[in-house]
């Protein structure tokens, strides 16, 4: 089974590249962020012709969440537990059957948090904690899952071509750090890093001042597995061609593959 994660930045702009790239690779289950669009809106024909089932959790011009998978959905989930007055679209969660049992997906966009020091970097540590209660109650059900999305943290400075850079950002903040370690030190695994130990490895580059020329990229895009998923876990990819294509996201995907 081959998960991909992929922070989009519209959806609707960016249409033709995310068919282009779902008709070449196709995953079994694909997440996507910022869709950027509602959910009457969202283009699911396009994805429909290629044999997904899709289920959102949009937002007019802002945020944005989508899963497509070629697996039936048996439960589908929208919102993140812990704050029933959050309106912002950031979290949505499929159950689907596989052989001998289930696996639980979500495509999660975390906050970005900046500026440092407002209410949008409290707001960051506040959904990080929800985030960290729910995977508590997930690994107690002993459940075999995977939380994949745009993190909005760079773990660690091999994260970063210039982690100098980033040491006022939200993104690299020591609290954002430790809150996204205390989500491994709950026993969920990163894929990418189960695979690969290595820096230079990113998965955003901005459009800014040539960022993707120079290589001037982070690693913020995760894929956090319970344990049950880590045994599974085959290969991990950060696919970077599609940040050279015409009208880009800024992020690119990234997949792993699980033995189920």
């Amino acid at each position: 089974m081959r998960i991909a994660t992929w922070n989009i930045n519209g959806i609707r702009a960016r249409l033709e590249g995310a068919v282009q790239w779902t008709s070449e690779v196709r995953p079994d289950i694909l997440c996507f962020q910022e869709i950027k669009i509602e959910d009457a809106a969202f283009p699911r024909s396009a994805f429909e012709d290629l044999g997904y089932n899709v289920e959102t959790l949009g937002q007019k011009s802002f945020n944005g969440v989508a899963l497509l998978s070629k697996l039936p959905f048996d439960e589908v989930s929208r919102g993140l537990p812990g704050d029933d007055a959050d309106s912002q679209a950031r979290f949505i969660e499929g159950v689907f059957s596989i052989s001998g049992g289930a696996i639980r997906v979500a495509s999660l966009y975390l906050p970005n948090g900046n500026p440092v020091g407002t209410d949008k970097f409290t707001y960051k540590f506040a959904w990080m904690d929800r985030l960290e209660a729910y995977a508590k109650a997930r690994l107690a059900a002993e459940e075999m899952f995977v939380f994949a999305g745009d993190y909005n943290v760079i773990p660690e400075p091999i994260d970063a071509r210039y982690p100098e850079h980033w040491v006022e950002d939200a993104l690299f903040q020591p609290e954002t750090r430790m809150r996204y370690r205390r989500l491994l030190n709950l026993g969920l695994t990163c894929a990418f890093r189960a695979c690969s130990s290595e820096p230079g490895y990113y998965s955003f580059w901005d459009y800014q001042a040539g960022a993707w020329q120079r290589n001037n990229g982070i690693r913020i895009d995760h894929q956090l597995l319970s344990p049950l998923a880590a045994d599974r876990l085959r290969g991990a990819q950060i696919d970077k061609r599609t940040r050279s294509w015409d009208k880009p996201s800024d992020h690119v995907p990234v997949m792993i593959e699980l033995d189920v």
